[in-house]
């Protein structure tokens, strides 16, 4: 879509300079004004790579906002090399991926029970005195499974070592609060830091797992690990360092109820769950179907398009300042829909040639349309929490996705294996069309329910959009 120049009003564009240069050529020399070149409308410049990334120069132009992005980025690329440094050295060292599947497995579930909890500590002591120690805690235990691996220790000690990772700091929450507190007066800025915080997610997941597979194979089995913990306390620190962009704690009484009592959380969350089955499932399809046509290496390169298609729709969505118009719950269906019809394409990609060129392809523009699903999703999900617990709710919205994900990996696997990948690229587009009936009516009880609040008892507080984290009725 074109985007007007800014600079137009002031002076014309160069084209037209150049055009009208010979005709000043043999123009008298008293020239009126209404013959200048500048009398001609000034054509509209068509949007530019540059004029995308303006509002992320006005974004990170604020104090201390690079400093804090810098560390986060360093904390965020382990939770993408934790779980392959793991496989990698359990299966190489015990000989069993059934073991070392186990012991991630167990992690993923310990993270789901434990993360709320920390990131309920965070929202009531401050960012830096639980997520340091929480970090300390869970670079302790991948340090731990790293020595039972080695040194041969039972089975059941890997299973408790990397249990300890389920403190590691919901990273990508962090950074989110902190973008909120800073922006809470600027809507418009909060979309474009909301679509960064999803860019950035997609570009962990894509590099994370490249550089924890190199470092494994090409130095020690030991090493993706060893580095995964060394880069998650640096940023950390780094990231707890900048104490000036960091949100207060919440004071004593002012906290609200729990988020799941939140009106329209659970049915969010309930969307969430069956968007991470979407992203669960279509990993393992992939991974199976790559195989089954004699190339499983390439199901890594295929599914980084996948994540690489939705970096850059998140830098674009994030751009675009008309994407953060409109109350989210508006915008929230029609990018389910959109992420609906993009699922189907891989599907239809391997029923019509089977080449896998063409599906990395189509995956490539499915991934276009997770961002944008994801980034008014946790704006939503970062609204409906109630003051004070915005890293809880934000938490919570990290569970859904990856309880989500795990059933989506089973179902996904399950259809693999009884019936064939082909099938398999089914159950993605079934969870996301499941994921559009869920949001969608969710987000008509939700306006139903906020006009009638709105009008009768309630008072914003934050407001943005027309919604702040937490509204606040008057009892």
């Amino acid at each position: 879509m074109p985007i007007p120049n800014p600079e137009a009003p002031d002076a014309p564009p160069a084209r037209a300079h150049l055009t009208a240069a010979p005709a000043t050529a043999t123009a008298p020399p008293a020239a009126t004004p209404s013959t200048a070149p500048a009398a001609s409308p000034a054509p509209t410049r068509p949007t530019s790579a540059i004029t995308l990334l303006a509002p992320y120069r006005t974004l990170f132009s604020r104090p201390g906002t690079r400093a804090f992005t810098l560390g986060n980025l360093m904390a965020r690329l382990p939770s993408g090399m934790f779980g392959v440094s793991a496989v990698t050295m359990i299966a190489g060292a015990r000989g069993s991926y059934a073991l070392a599947g186990a012991v991630t497995a167990t992690g993923l579930a310990a993270t789901a029970v434990a993360g709320p909890w920390t990131a309920r500590l965070v929202d009531r002591y401050g960012q830096a005195r639980i997520a340091v120690p929480a970090a300390l805690t869970a670079a302790l235990g991948s340090l731990a499974l790293l020595l039972c691996v080695h040194f041969d220790a039972p089975g059941w000690t890997l299973f408790a070592a990397y249990a300890a990772t389920a403190t590691t700091p919901n990273t990508g929450g962090l950074s989110r609060a902190r973008w909120q507190h800073l922006l809470r007066d600027d809507p418009a800025a909060a979309h474009t830091a909301n679509s960064f915080e999803q860019a950035a997610d997609e570009l962990c997941f894509m590099l994370g797992p490249v550089l924890a597979a190199f470092l494994c194979g090409s130095l020690l089995p030991e090493a993706g690990t060893l580095v995964a913990a060394v880069l998650l306390i640096a940023g950390i620190l780094v990231f707890a360092a900048q104490r000036a962009t960091e949100p207060p704690p919440a004071r004593a009484g002012t906290r609200g109820r729990s988020p799941l009592r939140s009106p329209g959380m659970p049915a969010l969350l309930l969307t969430l769950v069956a968007t991470g089955a979407v992203f669960g499932a279509m990993e393992v399809v992939t991974i199976a179907y790559a195989d089954a046509r004699g190339h499983r290496s390439a199901a890594g390169v295929i599914l980084a398009l996948q994540a690489a298609g939705s970096c850059a729709a998140g830098l674009v969505y994030g751009a675009l300042r008309a994407g953060g118009k409109g109350p989210a719950e508006r915008r929230l269906p029609w990018c389910l829909l959109a992420l609906t019809g993009l699922m189907t394409l891989p599907g239809v990609s391997v029923r019509t040639s089977g080449s896998l060129v063409l599906l990395a392809v189509a995956l490539l523009f499915a991934g276009t349309g997770t961002a944008p699903t994801m980034v008014t999703a946790m704006t939503l999900v970062q609204r409906r929490s109630p003051r004070g617990r915005l890293n809880e709710g934000m938490s919570l919205a990290v569970t859904a996705l990856l309880a989500g994900m795990a059933g989506g990996s089973a179902t996904g696997g399950s259809m693999a294996e009884h019936l064939s990948p082909r099938a398999g690229y089914a159950v993605p587009a079934v969870a996301a069309a499941l994921a559009l009936l869920l949001g969608t009516a969710a987000s008509r009880g939700r306006r139903s329910e906020s006009g009638k609040v709105e009008t009768l008892t309630a008072r914003r507080v934050d407001g943005i959009d027309g919604e702040g984290p937490g509204d606040v009725p008057l009892e």
